[in-house]
């Protein structure tokens, strides 16, 4: 009985251990945006320790992508240090983008899980989103400003994927093909391997985000040339296991969460929606 004790009790104590949680914001926001969640995680787990990345907060936001996901990754670096057991990565929006990128540049890493919430993945291609920035621009020309010199030091320029203007997409953007496999570099075996080296991707989106176009993109789902969506399954990321998603999921470690009901502005203040889909995949 002593024994059987014992080992009870050394499972509960292990079960009350957390991993250090990253959290990144969105666009056009910053770390105070993230309270709730921090709250939340910090309610249900007490005692973890919570880091909320506190830089390109506001219009600082609209840097380029790639200059983002050095300074979020050597920031995952230090912390990386300071926690060789691993740790855990939540990343909102274009947050969630920046930190998937990030980890593919790390040559080694622990990270142990990592929960992208409602990112554009595969790309974004809406006026809603388009909105927030430009007011006056529209979808279906913002490519001449995008696929441009000047356009590619905007960050959502690296990430705006015009299914009608595939050609200018793939030579003039400088960032998600790139991180995506789309083009092949000297660094796309690492970008693939480094995924492959998470316990557990969790991607989190839904059909009523409002804002992420389409909104599968959250999945790496996205448009044809004739603007039908193609779900990620029958995309050639996942059947080429481009950056390493089928073997995710062939390995139990790709999970996908669609969750109906949910506005972009509220996947991370909505406490209900963070006790649903966020803290359960969190150890």
């Amino acid at each position: 009985m002593n024994l059987l004790f014992l080992l009870l009790f050394g499972l509960i104590s292990n079960g009350a251990t957390y991993k250090p949680v990253v959290l990144i914001h969105g666009i056009l926001s910053g770390p105070e945006k993230m309270i709730v969640l921090f709250e939340e995680i910090e309610k249900a787990h007490p005692d973890t320790k919570i880091y909320n990345f506190d830089k390109y907060d506001g219009w600082s936001s609209l840097e380029n992508t790639w200059r983002q996901v050095l300074e979020f990754r050597s920031f995952l670096e230090v912390i990386g240090r300071k926690h060789p057991d691993g740790i855990n990565v939540v990343g909102y929006s274009q947050g969630g983008l920046i930190a998937r990128a990030a980890i593919q540049t790390l040559p080694f890493h622990k990270i142990n899980i990592f929960i992208s919430i409602s990112s554009p993945q595969a790309g974004q291609f809406g006026a809603n989103f388009l909105h927030l920035v430009f007011p006056d621009l529209a979808a279906n020309t913002a490519y001449e400003l995008f696929y441009s010199k000047i356009g590619q030091h905007i960050s959502i320029a690296n990430y705006w994927n015009d299914p009608l203007e595939q050609d200018l997409y793939y030579k003039f953007s400088k960032f998600l093909p790139i991180i995506n496999n789309e083009i092949r570099t000297q660094n796309s075996s690492q970008y693939k391997n480094t995924l492959l080296r998470l316990n557990k991707m969790i991607l989190i989106g839904g059909p009523n985000d409002g804002v992420i176009t389409p909104w599968e993109s959250s999945h790496f789902g996205y448009f044809n040339t004739t603007l039908n969506v193609i779900p990620l399954h029958k995309r050639p990321i996942y059947i080429e296991d481009a950056i390493g998603l089928k073997s995710l999921e062939n390995n139990g470690k790709l999970v996908i969460i669609i969750k109906p009901f949910v506005h972009h502005l509220t996947w991370h203040t909505n406490r209900r929606v963070i006790q649903e889909v966020i803290i359960p995949y969190l150890d």
